[in-house]
């Protein structure tokens, strides 16, 4: 199966796509996170005011990226081989990119959506989030550098990290206004 989704998203290789993939990938980045993450920190302590967010989104973030190294030492997956357009190295699965995208947008359209009281504004954030999110693991596999099989892991150990965060939270914050 990973063979045969590799073939059809590479079928469409081109110049136009390479540079936008190489773009999505960058902003996947742990770099790119990590300086993205600087001004939502920024936004959430001192116009939110809301150091327990600022608390949620660091745990997530960070939380995800620790996790992914763990998992990536744990399986030790090679790379794939075929017509990788850009060269990465370390292992290859669960794809950090995706697992950096997942977590950050994910985290971000939960916070903010209590915040965003017009409906049509809280689906153009799922939509980008969405959008995001899936464009950054499109990439990595378009770029010849992960297998879908990493990428879909991301995202679903990212989706259990951001429940087990979310409820975490739910739970922590009735128990202290009890």
């Amino acid at each position: 199966m990973d063979q045969w989704l590799i073939h059809h998203i590479q079928a469409f290789e081109a110049p136009f796509w390479t540079s936008i993939m190489k773009i999505l990938s960058f902003i996947g980045s742990v770099n790119a996170v990590s300086i993205g993450s600087v001004p939502i920190i920024l936004f959430l302590l001192f116009v939110w005011k809301s150091r327990r967010e600022t608390v949620i989104f660091l745990i997530a973030v960070f939380g995800s990226a620790l996790l992914n190294v763990g998992l990536k030492l744990m399986f030790q997956r090679s790379r794939p081989s075929l017509n990788a357009i850009i060269t990465e190295v370390g292992y290859s699965f669960p794809s950090g990119h995706s697992m950096n995208a997942f977590t950050f947008y994910g985290i971000l359209t939960y916070l903010c959506w209590r915040h965003i009281p017009k409906e049509r504004i809280r689906k153009w954030l799922l939509a980008f989030s969405s959008i995001m999110i899936v464009g950054i693991g499109g990439s990595r596999i378009y770029l010849g550098v992960h297998y879908p099989s990493d990428v879909v892991g991301a995202y679903l150990i990212s989706l259990v990290w951001l429940i087990v965060l979310i409820q975490c939270t739910r739970y922590f914050t009735r128990v202290k206004a009890a």
